[in-house]
């Protein structure tokens, strides 16, 4: 099963309709909570998603998103819990 992408970071940014943290437009976010959603569909916005961040951006997403796939919750979530 394929983890949505999002890490919590649910702000868009309005000039190119993507969200801040993972990269998804607002189409996409609606496809991930669809259960007919394909897994296949999934890995290849994971990919479509990724190429719109650079840098720092790209980092911390993939740094966030690697430990919520490992710990079922996202840097940022970690980080107000505490």
């Amino acid at each position: 099963m394929i983890i949505s992408p999002c890490i919590s970071i649910c702000k868009t940014d309005p000039k190119t309709g993507y969200c801040y943290g993972c990269g998804k437009n607002n189409d996409e976010k609606k496809m991930w909570k669809l259960v007919g959603t394909s897994e296949e569909w999934k890995k290849y916005n994971l990919i479509t998603i990724q190429s719109r961040l650079e840098g720092w951006q790209l980092e911390s997403f993939k740094d966030s998103y690697n430990h919520k796939i490992k710990n079922g919750i996202s840097l940022y979530k970690k980080n107000l819990i505490k």
